[in-house]
């Protein structure tokens, strides 16, 4: 096959359900194809894919530097996983759903070989997603840093105590908060957790951030919508048992004073559709919009 990808890495979540026939037969349709086929090593681990399948690709602890092209099996949790892994490395992912309501996963697995013999043929339509990265600092110092497609969550924890906190965009100040917390939301995250808080929906191409206060003591609190070459920093004054959250997928506790850095990473990232996709279509299935009546 005549293909830009040539090196191809399959990603899934452990303990997917009935993912192994799944994996097996992508396996086959790649060798078939001539590709050269990479396994993310924490599949292997778990026992995701046969002995006989294991032999003939390469298994890889680092997935986004060694594929040209990522594949993954699963929902939109598995995806957002997929994307901190590929987008360092600038390389595309096309989401295969495994039968849930992905917004990412686009593929579906009944039509899966059919859609990627044609998207690998260079019949897809192409996304560049905003990317956020984020920096805590305490005391000065760097206590993390990380990236996220959807959102970064500053969130109060199990004591149910409200935060306060200063928000400054481009080291102007914007505001204080007392609040549950705050969603800083990329377009991506848009349709995840800020659209339950109230956020707007941002369409994919926007080249935007949204802030989504989380039950705000003030009713004039709401959510800002800012450009994506905005810098963020929130000052925690009052942290109680705070934490910030990154994608749903992992925290860090926060105290006070600790700041809260947000910006656009340097990277956007590349994600793959099938050339029927359409966006609004997608929302009106996703979201159950009524149909079309004319």
């Amino acid at each position: 096959m005549k293909t830009l990808f040539q090196r191809i890495g399959i990603l899934t979540r452990p303990l997917t359900t009935d993912i192994a026939p799944v994996i097996h037969d992508l396996i086959v349709f790649l060798q078939q194809e001539d590709l050269h086929i990479i396994l993310d090593k924490q599949c292997v681990d778990e026992g995701l894919v046969s002995t006989s399948d294991q032999s003939i690709c390469q298994i890889s602890d680092n997935i986004g530097q060694d594929s040209d092209l990522i594949l993954v099996l699963g929902g939109d949790g598995t995806f957002l996983s997929a994307a901190r892994k590929a987008a360092p490395y600038r390389v595309p992912l096309i989401g295969v759903n495994q039968g849930h309501l992905g917004f990412l996963t686009q593929v579906t697995r009944e039509n899966m070989v059919s859609e990627l013999r044609k998207m690998f043929a260079g019949q897809y339509l192409a996304d560049e997603c905003i990317v956020l990265e984020t920096t805590v600092q305490r005391e000065g110092h760097e206590i993390y840093h990380g990236i996220a497609l959807n959102d970064t969550v500053l969130s109060r924890g199990g004591a149910g105590q409200m935060i306060e906190f200063e928000i400054f965009i481009n080291d102007e100040f914007v505001c204080t908060q007392r609040s549950d917390g705050l969603i800083v939301s990329t377009p991506t995250g848009s349709t995840a957790y800020s659209l339950a808080a109230g956020g707007s929906i941002l369409q994919t191409a926007i080249r935007a951030f949204t802030l989504v206060p989380i039950c705000p003591q003030s009713m004039s609190n709401r959510p800002l919508i800012i450009a994506d070459d905005c810098e963020i920093r929130i000052l925690i004054t009052k942290a109680g048992d705070a934490r910030v959250h990154y994608d749903g997928q992992s925290f860090l506790d926060i105290q006070s004073k600790d700041e809260i850095i947000i910006h656009r990473y340097r990277h956007s990232l590349r994600v793959l559709h099938p050339v029927d996709y359409q966006y609004y279509k997608t929302l009106r299935q996703k979201l159950r919009w009524g149909e079309q009546l004319i």
